[in-house]
């Protein structure tokens, strides 16, 4: 399942609250101007305060001189140009998400002081939506954006016939890209962004996936780094499969709480009294949906689609009522009062995007990040030990998926133990199952001096996702502003 999809497009669709390395290159001496940019009009982007151009990287950072692709980056400027400090950069999760939009989403959580002082810099990833996309031929999105197939409805040999056809398909749509899909290649795409905005050093405030790019950011290029916001970061060092086995119990335990909330409402959703009931009511529900899925209103709900609405619950409990309220309609075979689209779409009128981008993409980073085992008896051996252990997540996380028969199979990442960076200011929530607590204190701790803010509550990137308290947020503004960390990890 994908460590942070819900921070980025699909959460400004749903509620309107959430809102690299040409080292040798000359870099210019004067203030940011981005004169040698042609700035322009946003695709799918309404708000015209915003501004995009187009940047050309090396596809391979390897080979500078080799072929290129196009990077489409966004700039809303800052609001007092005699108190600019610089670029504020950010980005959409994932990996997949779109980033082009997100300075308009970062500009409501942040307080007005930082919008002063900063360009609010956007970027979507290589091969999202308008840099360069690539698909894996396939007809749609996988729900939430993630290739994910559950042990339980399908046997591991059927399952590995599947996601070897995946893999196939995405060889034979994306194969010249899928080499270069990592996050170190692009970590060298944003300083090449720092470059060509003229920026000497570049500040960074992204949750997630895009948190932890900024950790490779700072690995490789910590010269150039000012002020680092990473908003529950991934662990890098654990990226991919142990991080997605290490979030089990996260999980469970937020699922279980879930399902107390549905039982201590069951006069309002009828899913039952108790959080046994709902458990067993669900499971039938998924299992049916697996079989034949549930038609409500004008949309036959999958077993996956369904599986996505849990995800949801288990990363916000903010939104515990409108997945309960959408989830009690879809088993009644009624159109949920509260539409969640389960599958990612870009922003209307953004053009040239594949049908299946979003899913392209978060299997290419995932997989080609580092190499997964690729023989069957480890997935067995993992299911047999996770599913019973964690049975409602473990049939799926512990699964096997295309990445066990990818293109590429090496590892592509710089070690976290390795990051000289200044310090940074890390922020998270206690009781996140995207992406763990021990993710964020590692992070700190990884990079000296470093700080952890953390907010007690059940969800996910806390600042992005509009979940921060005063404390997290004063905090925030401190060293964005005026350069303060806290002088201790703080519990706000």
């Amino acid at each position: 399942m994908d460590a942070s999809r819900w921070s980025g497009a699909w959460m400004r669709a749903v509620v309107a609250v959430l809102v690299a390395c040409l080292s040798t290159l000359v870099v210019p001496a004067g203030p940011a101007s981005g004169a040698t940019l042609t700035w322009g009009a946003c695709p799918g982007v309404t708000d015209t305060r915003l501004r995009c151009a187009t940047v050309q990287v090396p596809l391979d950072h390897a080979r500078p001189t080799g072929p290129t692709i196009d990077i489409m980056i966004s700039r809303l400027p800052a609001t007092d140009p005699a108190l600019r400090r610089g670029v504020l950069v950010t980005t959409g999760g994932g990996p997949g998400g779109a980033g082009v939009p997100e300075p308009l989403t970062l500009a409501t959580v942040v307080d007005p002081a930082v919008l002063a002082r900063y360009d609010i810099v956007g970027f979507d990833m290589r091969f999202v939506e308008r840099s360069t996309p690539i698909t894996c031929g396939q007809p749609q999105e996988e729900p939430g954006g993630y290739w994910v197939r559950t042990a339980t409805y399908q046997p591991l040999r059927d399952t590995a016939a599947e996601a070897r056809r995946y893999a196939r398909a995405c060889a034979r749509h994306a194969g010249w890209a899928l080499p270069f899909a990592t996050t170190a290649q692009a970590a060298r795409d944003l300083d090449t962004i720092r470059v060509r905005l003229g920026e000497r050093t570049l500040s960074f405030l992204g949750g997630s996936y895009a948190a932890m790019l900024g950790v490779a950011y700072g690995t490789l290029f910590p010269r150039r780094v000012d002020r680092f916001v990473l908003d529950s970061p991934v662990d890098y060092d654990l990226a991919w499969r142990p991080y997605e086995l290490d979030r089990l119990p996260a999980f469970e335990e937020n699922y279980a709480a879930f399902t107390g909330y549905l039982a201590d409402n069951n006069a309002a959703f009828g899913l039952g009294a108790t959080p046994t009931e709902v458990a067993q009511t669900l499971s039938r529900a998924f299992a049916r949906a697996a079989v034949e899925p549930i038609v409500a209103g004008d949309h036959a709900w999958t077993a996956g689609e369904l599986g996505s609405l849990t995800v949801i619950a288990t990363y916000f409990e903010y939104l515990w009522p409108v997945v309960a309220t959408d989830l009690a309609a879809i088993l009644a075979h009624t159109p949920p009062p509260i539409p969640l689209d389960p599958r990612p779409a870009p922003l209307p009128g953004t053009p040239g995007v594949p049908a299946d981008n979003h899913t392209a993409v978060n299997m290419a980073f995932r997989c080609g990040d580092n190499a997964w085992p690729r023989d069957l008896a480890t997935y067995r051996q993992d299911l047999a030990r996770l599913g019973t252990r964690y049975p409602v997540f473990g049939p799926s996380i512990a699964n096997l998926n295309p990445c066990a028969f990818w293109l590429v199979s090496r590892d592509n990442t710089p070690s976290l133990a390795g990051n000289r960076a200044p310090a940074a200011l890390v922020v998270a929530a206690l009781r996140d199952a995207s992406v763990p607590l021990a993710n964020s204190v590692a992070t700190t701790r990884a990079i000296a001096g470093s700080k952890l803010v953390t907010v007690d509550k059940r969800t996910h990137v806390p600042l992005l996702g509009g979940q921060a308290n005063a404390c997290l947020t004063d905090a925030v503004t401190a060293y964005l502003v005026h350069g303060h960390l806290p002088e201790r990890d703080t519990a706000c």
